[in-house]
């Protein structure tokens, strides 16, 4: 089995800017009107990428003269829906976004997916400008499964950051984001101050959502929650609960009350109002930050990596891609779907709007793009910095949301003031047996 740190190690290479989708469709003479008059069903968790795609829907079926049905739904819902479809062997849609960093190993056992190797092979199918080569090693490891089966193209790789308000941490005297995890814990205490209705920390707190930053906290110390075979929980080892502990610690004598039950979307409110001086979470919730309108502290912002911990310094991936059932009716038009927004100039638009952190290296070689974009510099600087520090966020097992459900009640436990190593290993005993049936299967 391959070992995921080693496939979430973020490649340096990076490709020449891309032409655009008509330039492209002109120098190929690639067919883009193949499938004109057919229609297909598109499934698509609610987030930034999928309204981005709703916008530019007309985009594509004017140059496919393909019908689309468009359908989002929030990720607690989407997965179920899809998995109880596919389940049936009639799901109602062609095309389906995927939460690999969830799905990954269910996909694979399920034999959800049509294999996409034949359709990159086929020339009369695959535009020769679309270069499967671009998108980042992590990515396309998380795409392929151990067979060698292509079951997703990579849309997004998600990543966890630092935000920071510069007014505040200038306030208290410090110069710029902490380095190291010391270093941030000492600066979310001096920069509470309950009279004022200000915090120093702002993170997620609420069961399930908890989970991946503490994951992100432990990979500080070097450790994942879950062995590389899947088999055994580290959730109750010594650097377990350490990790705990200062996550803990941070969110009960730096975080604003209530936090126990945050998540992102609290997170983000309470920072954009100005009453969290640091916030740990993902890179796609930038975008309302800079947007005046949502934001009162657009020309506060700042955007840094994750502080190095005791032993490493990683920031948590979440990989989602975009694949084909294997019992999709529409199959080729499809693909050519899965080609136009998963090609460069659509990623290219989700980074430029900051929908997202896309699978593809040469969108952030676009100077074009950087410099019309509304994000600072320092947003792109820390995105490279975070793609050569990946490292998987959640373990690559069947029962992800489980694991989460069980760890995150222990979590949420700790927040609230119980005791980090009695709370992880009850969790961690309750649900070992189920990660155990789970490899039995």
């Amino acid at each position: 089995m391959i070992r995921r740190r080693h496939l979430l190690q973020a490649s340096a290479a990076v490709l020449a800017a891309p032409a655009i989708i008509e330039r492209a469709n002109a120098q190929s003479a690639f067919d883009w009107k193949q499938c004109k008059g057919q229609s297909i069903e598109v499934n698509f968790q609610l987030s930034p990428r999928g309204d981005l795609a709703k916008r530019t829907m007309p985009k594509f079926e004017e140059l496919t003269g393909i019908k689309v049905g468009f359908e989002q739904i929030p990720e607690q819902q989407q997965r179920p829906k899809v998995a109880m479809e596919m389940a049936t062997g009639h799901p109602s849609f062609d095309v389906v976004n995927v939460g690999m960093h969830v799905q990954k190993r269910l996909v694979e056992r399920a034999k959800w997916m049509e294999d996409l190797r034949p359709y990159v092979a086929d020339k009369s199918l695959t535009n020769p400008d679309f270069d499967m080569a671009d998108f980042s090693k992590p990515s396309m490891a998380v795409a392929t499964g151990e067979d060698g089966k292509l079951n997703i193209l990579p849309s997004n790789q998600d990543l966890f950051i630092l935000f920071y308000n510069k007014e505040l941490l200038a306030a208290k005297g410090f110069s710029g984001p902490p380095k190291t995890y010391d270093e941030m814990m000492t600066m979310a205490h001096a920069l509470t101050d309950p009279s004022k209705q200000i915090y120093g920390f702002v993170g997620r707190g609420l069961k399930n959502a908890n989970v991946v930053l503490y994951d992100n906290i432990l990979l500080g110390w070097d450790q994942e929650t879950v062995t590389a075979d899947g088999k055994k929980l580290l959730t109750d080892t010594p650097a377990a609960i350490e990790a705990a502990t200062w996550y803990q610690k941070i969110m009960k004598e730096c975080g604003p009350p209530g936090n126990i039950g945050f998540n992102w979307n609290e997170c983000q409110t309470t920072f954009m109002q100005g009453r969290a001086a640091m916030w740990w979470d993902g890179i796609g919730f930038s975008a309302p930050l800079l947007d005046k309108t949502k934001s009162k502290i657009v020309d506060k912002v700042g955007f840094a990596p994750v502080p190095a911990g005791p032993k490493a310094q990683h920031s948590a991936t979440f990989i989602e891609g975009i694949g084909i059932p294997a019992t999709a009716k529409n199959k080729k038009a499809a693909w050519l779907f899965l080609q136009w927004i998963c090609g460069k100039e659509e990623q290219a638009e989700v980074l430029r709007t900051g929908s997202g952190t896309p699978a593809r290296l040469s969108v952030y070689a676009r100077e074009d793009l950087v410099a019309n974009s509304s994000f600072p510099k320092e947003w792109f600087e820390t995105t490279g910095t975070s793609l050569k520090i990946a490292r998987s966020g959640l373990p690559v097992i069947v029962p992800v949301t489980e694991f989460r459900d069980t760890i995150g009640v222990g979590l949420t436990n700790i927040v609230g003031g119980a005791d980090p190593a009695t709370e992880l290993k009850k969790a961690t005993a309750a649900f070992q047996p189920v990660l155990d049936k789970s490899n039995e299967a």
